[in-house]
């Protein structure tokens, strides 16, 4: 990475700093660490294994997506795309759309295919991952009315995840039949943008805005050829599926490993509802989402503070390791390849 990456990266993580630290100032850390040292450790190496199932089943979505514009990519290099892609968006702040970019550049450097498609392939992933997402969380509140009971909590986490849902599905809507439009302005803004930026830095070149918006030309088609494949979108659909559930089995195993159980359906919706945190500046959500978990968990059940601090530290703290451990030496691969 270069220097400013690692610069923005440093930030990022001292911003978490306050961030934990007010987590722990509500919650006393004697009963999280008690109940840390009581967890069994083979229920946690199961949590391992189903994170480790989270990571093959979206890296097989983002597989059927690449076959989908001819690239192919095996199993294991899929697995290892994907972590790095993981890994990128765990070390750079606003999640996502702070990560996508090293992303697209690791896609298009290991299966030899232009940049804007590995970008687009990466966004469709995101975008197709939005929607089972909503419909878990939705699914999730409506089995906790049926069966329980809705707090004022949850009333308010539901209108929350509905207009949410309509926000992104109708925005993505208006973006895509306005698509052609969307492509004039932006090129033109981009390319304004850029000479400005030549005219501060010195070496730095501003490309033409017919080059930017051949560029955003060829991103949109290879979102369009993705779109036209019904087979393989609902193939992606079915594994992206699965890696939410991965998730949500996995901190319900957290939990257990403490010696607690709790609904289902309440990790069903919690952690979407809580992946919104990471598009806040902090690297990969990480602070934001913990508090998150911890405030929607407490406000929907009745197990002790320390105990779901307990549990998801548990969770949170191997979703987030392992795919960051396995990504980094994936990037640092590839970028000592670019170097000899």
């Amino acid at each position: 990475m270069d220097r400013s990456l690692v610069q923005r990266v440093l930030f990022g993580f001292l911003l978490t700093v306050p961030v934990f630290a007010l987590l722990f100032w509500f919650v006393d850390i004697e009963p999280v660490l008690t109940a840390l040292q009581q967890a069994q450790r083979t229920i946690i190496g199961l949590v391992l294994v189903t994170i480790i199932g989270w990571l093959f089943a979206w890296s097989q979505s983002l597989r059927t997506v690449l076959q989908t514009l001819d690239v192919s990519v095996s199993i294991p290099r899929s697995f290892f795309l994907f972590s790095g892609a993981t890994f990128s968006n765990n070390v750079t702040p606003f999640g996502q759309a702070g990560g996508e970019p090293i992303t697209a550049y690791l896609i298009s450097r290991t299966s030899e295919t232009k940049y804007e498609t590995g970008l687009a392939a990466i966004a469709s992933v995101d975008t197709l991952n939005f929607v089972p997402s909503f419909l878990f969380a939705m699914i999730g509140i409506g089995y906790y009315a049926i069966v329980l009971t809705l707090t004022s909590h949850m009333k308010f986490a539901a209108v929350l995840l509905s207009g949410l849902g309509v926000i992104i599905f109708g925005g993505g809507y208006y973006l895509w039949t306005s698509r052609v439009v969307v492509e004039q302005y932006l090129s033109s803004g981009l390319a304004g943008l850029l000479r400005q930026i030549a005219g501060v830095i010195p070496r730095f070149s501003a490309p033409s805005q017919e080059a930017i918006r051949g560029r955003i030309k060829h991103f949109i088609q290879t979102i369009e050829k993705v779109a036209r494949n019904p087979i393989q979108l609902i193939t992606a659909l079915g594994f992206s599926s699965a890696g939410w559930l991965f998730q949500a089995g996995a901190l319900w195993l957290a939990f257990y490993a403490i010696g607690t159980t709790v609904p289902f359906s309440v990790v069903l919706f919690a952690i979407p509802i809580s992946a919104i945190a990471g598009v806040t500046p902090l690297p990969g959500g990480a602070g934001g989402i913990e508090t998150v978990l911890v405030a929607l968990l407490a406000s929907t059940t009745s197990i002790e503070s320390a105990v779901i601090v307990a549990a998801v530290i548990i969770f949170r703290g191997l979703i987030y390791w392992v795919p960051t451990v396995i990504g980094g030496g994936v990037l640092a691969v590839v970028t000592a390849n670019r170097v000899s």
